[in-house]
């Protein structure tokens, strides 16, 4: 059986990019069974060189990638959206501990490496007002502002989330506002928001 080296898998993986992986990506790389791929694996978490994000994820302990390129693909369909988005974007001032996304999956949420990343379910029809964006060398999907505020106000009008009274609404384009609330397609929703919006 063909046996991996440390040094050179971690050498390979950063100089193709590679800060998240699958088992596969090793098995094709460098042309080894899935046996020989997993013990591998198994023998350097224990050592500490590679870090089980989920069963099947893989990330170098050396070569961390950013929490919200972890998000993406920790549980997938999902964007960065709600407080991250907000803090992203300066839309509200504090910091925020969690990592939060939406998905059209059920809610969940995971503890890796010490940080809590947290899933919030909503329609597949408004599943959509994000885009790729290179942040800190990683294309990660992020909510556009107009969507995050609008998701956020989605899980305020449901009674799931509270509102936040820091929440700068002034720098927003009032128009991609409302298109992106009127995916929800609930009346009631913009209704809702206007109110905050003549504030």
């Amino acid at each position: 059986m063909k046996k991996l080296n440390l040094h050179q898998v971690e050498k390979c993986l950063v100089s193709s990019g590679f800060r998240l992986f699958r088992t596969r990506n090793l098995m094709s790389t460098f042309e080894v069974s899935k046996r020989a791929a997993q013990a591998f694996l198994s023998y350097n978490i224990d050592k500490g060189a590679f870090v089980r994000l989920k069963p099947g994820l893989f990330a170098l302990t050396s070569n961390l990638p950013g929490d919200f390129a972890i998000a993406n693909r920790l549980y997938y369909p999902s964007y960065i959206s709600l407080n991250s988005a907000l803090s992203y974007y300066n839309l509200i001032p504090e910091s925020v501990y969690a990592v939060t996304s939406v998905t059209p999956k059920p809610t969940r949420e995971f503890e890796v490496i010490d940080r809590l990343f947290d899933y919030r379910r909503i329609k597949r029809q408004a599943f959509a007002g994000y885009v790729p964006k290179v942040i800190d060398g990683e294309t990660v999907y992020i909510a556009t502002k107009e969507k995050a505020v609008a998701d956020f106000f989605y899980f305020v009008f449901l009674g799931k989330r509270g509102y936040n009274n820091r929440l700068k609404l002034g720098n927003l384009d009032v128009s991609k506002l409302k298109e992106a609330l009127a995916l929800f397609s609930q009346k009631k929703l913009i209704t809702f928001v206007n109110q905050f919006l003549k504030k």
